[in-house]
């Protein structure tokens, strides 16, 4: 009897031990799939945290860039909001209401720049002011961008003062891109206003042209004055030295003969790249070092 006492409590034993591992491991599992949802809920919180991060610097960087162009008036917070960005209408912008800008900095500035207004030009009809019948001085233009009503005759306005202004220099004196007919046109400009017709005109045929690492460029071209006097030729030569756009004469050769003097002459011309905003793509890591 005593004996059978003692398996039934042994028996009870084993049983309540086996329970007890079975709620240990139980608790285990649970506690291990509860650390490692914690552990991922904070690994995705961090990751989404770097992701909003980024997302708000790129936002202060379009907006500072906006507002730093002065292509729209300055937000009324940090950044512009979806409605500023709908309402803003760059051709219905006072300069007054952008100070500092680049944009006010070059229409108020560059554009009145008197060094700049002394260059010659032969101006379009457009450049003409109807009332005084001679070429828009830079007040004209500027109380004409004033006084606009519409963004239309804003745009109009805007308009003459980039090609009538002292700002027309600038492309004038460093092209934008590389146009070889342009570039052509303005040698024969000078040959013209020298009093030579050349019989004719063609870039130097050269395959690559340099790059100075700043974005501008080299352009060659070939000079030929033939059977010119020796007049004819210096002035060219003058005019060529006075040009707005430089030519950098790199090798020349003159020869008499009956005819007069010849020039034979190697040139280079330069252009810039075209200024661009570069958009930068950021990669956001849930850990470092990982793909």
């Amino acid at each position: 009897m005593a004996k059978e006492v003692a398996v039934e409590k042994r028996a009870k034993i084993s049983e309540a031990q086996q329970i007890m591992i079975l709620a240990v491991l139980g608790a285990s599992i649970f506690l291990g799939a509860a650390l490692s949802f914690g552990m991922h809920m904070i690994k995705q919180i961090s990751f989404n945290a770097k992701v909003i991060s980024a997302e708000d610097q790129s936002i202060v960087a379009y907006s500072n860039a906006i507002k730093q162009t002065g292509i729209c008036k300055s937000p009324k917070g940090e950044v512009y909001s979806d409605e500023e960005l709908k309402n803003c209408n760059p051709d219905e912008i006072d300069v007054d209401d952008i100070p500092g800008t680049l944009r006010a900095n070059i229409l108020e500035d560059v554009a009145s720049n008197s060094a700049l207004s002394s260059v010659s030009t032969i101006n379009a009809r457009s450049c003409v002011n109807q009332a005084t019948g001679k070429d828009y001085t830079y007040e004209e233009l500027n109380k004409r961008y004033d006084d606009a009503k519409s963004s239309e005759e804003r745009r109009t306005a805007s308009s003459l003062i980039k090609s009538c202004s002292a700002l027309r220099v600038i492309p004038d004196a460093l092209p934008a891109f590389k146009n070889e007919e342009a570039l052509l046109a303005s040698l024969n400009k000078i040959f013209n206003i020298s009093n030579w017709q050349p019989d004719s005109l063609s870039p130097s045929g050269s395959t690559s042209s340099a790059s100075f690492g700043t974005g501008m460029n080299a352009l060659s071209v070939r000079l030929s004055v033939e059977n010119a006097g020796s007049e004819t030729t210096l002035r060219i030569l003058n005019n060529i030295e006075h040009s707005i756009r430089e030519f950098n004469i790199d090798r020349a050769t003159i020869e008499w003969s009956s005819g007069g003097l010849n020039l034979q002459a190697q040139a280079t011309a330069y252009y810039m790249d075209e200024s661009t905003l570069n958009e930068i793509t950021t990669t956001i890591k849930a850990e470092e070092g990982k793909k």
